[in-house]
């Protein structure tokens, strides 16, 4: 069993891989130029609220933006979708997943397909 990794404050990174995988869609392809490393940092401000709640910081919701405004052809999406789901399976449901899920929402930046533990990244066009 893998155990969670620990970020600076010894927060866990687990509701960070949550949030991730809340809110773009596509596994990682050879042509995609969006990394993991790139979709954990720049979502990294919204990591605060889904784990404590509270305000969605702006910086969460420009985060969310951009990454969503980067997902320009379905291999993005795809590997974007990976990046989340890779994230989301570490974590476990509860208040995490429900702030996560709800962020692009909060952040008026809906996603254009469906998320969430069920969704196939393959199917993203």
């Amino acid at each position: 069993m893998a155990s969670a990794m620990t970020i600076r404050g010894g927060r866990t990174a687990a509701p960070a891989l949550l949030v991730m995988a809340v809110l773009v869609l596509a596994p990682r392809g050879a042509s995609a130029a969006i990394s993991c490393s790139t979709v954990y940092t720049t979502l990294l401000p919204c990591l605060g609220y889904v784990q404590s709640g509270g305000a969605v910081p702006p910086a969460c919701c420009q985060g969310i933006k951009k990454v969503v405004s980067a997902a320009r052809s379905a291999p993005d999406r795809r590997a974007i979708c990976g990046c989340l789901k890779n994230i989301g399976s570490g974590a476990a449901g509860g208040p995490y997943a429900s702030r996560a899920e709800g962020l692009p929402a909060r952040c008026k930046a809906p996603l254009p397909y469906k998320t969430g533990p069920n969704g196939s990244c393959d199917l993203i066009n």
